[in-house]
């Protein structure tokens, strides 16, 4: 049944999460779905929609909230349909010449079997809005709003959380872990001693959200989720939050203070002309390229913002916290219901922070050429200077940013490589079928994934001869870890046994391959199980007791 937000605090959880933005929403989802009691408290009171931040859910993220059930209920909610553009466009301003275009950006067009789920824009708010729902349905989850985290003291056995309301009143919670997603000035992370390491950018940002009737009608080259505005007197990155009236947008090398007191001739300078606006808010930033020391002290772990940060261009940095919450929520899960291993939550630094790493140097590099860094004489003249200037700044722009655009590689190539809780991968074998990767995708004959009959533990895809399965459910079965087999129709399962090159394929609940292969001798299977699992030893009656 629906959580209560404003009762008691529990005595006891099994795991407390700081910080309810759409990274600890997110382990919350994960966790309960998983039937762990779980807390998150969370300062705001409601879902400010005047700073939406981050708008683009990319392919994976869209996975994940398949898996929760929610990703149908999310793209009810986006102002912008996927239908409505799949293109960014660069140009000298909403009304002015067009610079350069890229289509199918962002993972917005499918490709046919690739992925099950395209891409999303949609607000952040938009997805704190329904994960606050989805945490409230869940009967272990909760919500405690209007509430901050103040004190972390941890031993062997627990964590005591200490808790203050809007009014000061303060509680204690006990937990058995605790996930710190209280942002970049995360009050877990100093809690715990660590600390960022990485550096800044030089130039300031300026970014607000304003309203505009009757701006569409001026658009000169149709719908886009981004439009990159390459002039002298507003270079900036602009889009529509809906199809109506209301646009977001970043002003390059702009301060808070020239920002707040030139906000409308920015808006102009975006615009092409003078246009009737309406600031609603603002938000100056500067990038930052920064990653913790350490993201685990004992029964503390640390995900998101709280974590890592990034530059925004390329869409990665709240996708990438969604990965954290969803590594760290099936592995804290599998050890609070006994099949996991103390090597399974040593695993999550050591797998989320090559990701992370890789994600900010993406993301720096998309970083390198901004509209500042495109400007040049001539780009609106009518005559063959004009044409010629915007025919190099087009060509530059192609070389430049269509890696940040088309990223798809990054977003679904990713392949976690050291993991102690994943054996090397058979050498020879393509990366995209290799032990830690992502499971590559294919539809059945009737329409659905066959990531919709993964289970919520192992799963074993039998993709020819049934080999070793009885020797793998037996080592499942006597260490307690739920395994579910699948036995994918034809085509696909010949489709499968070619693009990986093996007839029995374990998939660990976050539809990463775990391991592939012919067969394994019962010693083998129980060998492996412990592997993947963390470790563990523990019978499937020893779990019971």
């Amino acid at each position: 049944m629906p959580s209560d937000d404003t009762g008691p605090l529990p005595r006891h959880v099994r795991v407390l999460v700081a910080g309810g933005g759409p990274v600890g929403l997110a382990a919350a989802v994960e966790l309960g779905l998983r039937g762990v009691d779980c807390l998150v408290v969370e300062p705001r009171a409601t879902v400010s929609r005047a700073r939406p931040r981050c708008k683009t859910l990319n392919v994976r993220t869209m996975e994940h909230l398949r898996r929760w059930g929610l990703a149908e209920r999310l793209r009810a909610r986006a102002p912008l349909p996927v239908s409505w553009s799949q293109d960014v466009v660069f140009c000298t301003s909403l009304t002015g010449r067009e610079l350069s275009r890229f289509t199918g950006v962002l993972g917005l067009a499918p490709e046919g079997e690739r992925f099950p789920e395209t891409g999303q824009q949609a607000p952040q708010y938009v997805l704190e809005e329904v994960l606050r729902e989805a945490v409230r349905e869940i009967a272990p989850g909760r919500l405690v709003l209007g509430s901050k985290v103040v004190g972390v003291r941890q031993d062997d056995d627990l964590v005591r959380v200490t808790v203050e309301d809007g009014a000061g009143g303060r509680g204690v919670v006990t937990a058995d872990y605790v996930i710190g997603c209280d942002g970049p000035r995360s009050v877990v992370r100093d809690e715990i001693g660590a600390r960022y390491v990485g550096g800044q950018a030089l130039r300031p940002n300026f970014g607000m959200v304003f309203e505009s009737p009757g701006l569409w009608e001026h658009v000169a080259h149709g719908p886009a989720v981004q439009y990159w505005v390459v002039n002298a007197a507003a270079p900036a990155l602009v889009g529509p939050l809906d199809r109506t009236d209301t646009w977001w947008a970043i002003g390059f090398g702009v301060d808070r203070e020239t920002g707040e007191r030139e906000a409308r001739r920015i808006i102009d300078g975006v615009a092409g002309r003078p246009v009737e606006a309406r600031v609603l808010s603002t938000d100056p930033w500067t990038a930052r390229m920064q990653i913790v020391d350490r993201m685990r002290d004992g029964r503390v772990f640390l995900a998101g913002d709280a974590a890592h940060l990034n530059p925004p261009f390329g869409g990665h940095g709240l996708n990438t916290g969604i990965g954290d919450a969803v590594d760290l929520g099936w592995k804290l899960a599998a050890v609070l219901d006994g099949w996991g291993g103390p090597g399974l939550l040593d695993s999550f630094e050591l797998e989320r922070r090559p990701v992370q790493e890789r994600v900010i140097r993406e993301a720096t590099a998309n970083m390198r050429v901004l509209s500042t860094e495109l400007l040049a004489d001539d780009l609106d003249a009518d005559d063959e200077a004009g044409a010629a200037a915007r025919r190099a700044a087009g060509a530059r722009i192609q070389e430049t940013k269509r890696a940040e655009f088309h990223s798809l590689d990054l977003v679904l190539g990713l392949r976690l490589t050291g993991s102690p809780v994943v054996p090397a991968a058979t050498e020879g074998r393509e990366a995209s079928g290799a032990a830690g990767a992502r499971l590559p995708h294919l539809f059945l004959a009737d329409g659905r994934s066959v990531y919709d009959l993964l289970g919520a533990g192992l799963t074993l895809l039998v993709l020819g001869p049934d080999g070793s399965v009885t020797a793998l459910e037996d080592a499942a079965r006597l260490r307690g870890v739920p395994l579910t087999v699948v036995r994918p129709p034809e085509p696909v399962a010949a489709a499968y046994a070619r693009l990986l090159g093996a007839r029995l394929v374990l998939v660990r609940p976050d539809q990463v391959v775990a391991w592939l292969g012919e067969g394994l001798t019962a010693e083998d299977a129980l060998a492996l199980v412990d592997t993947l699992t963390g470790g563990t030893h523990r019978a499937a009656a020893a779990r019971s007791t």
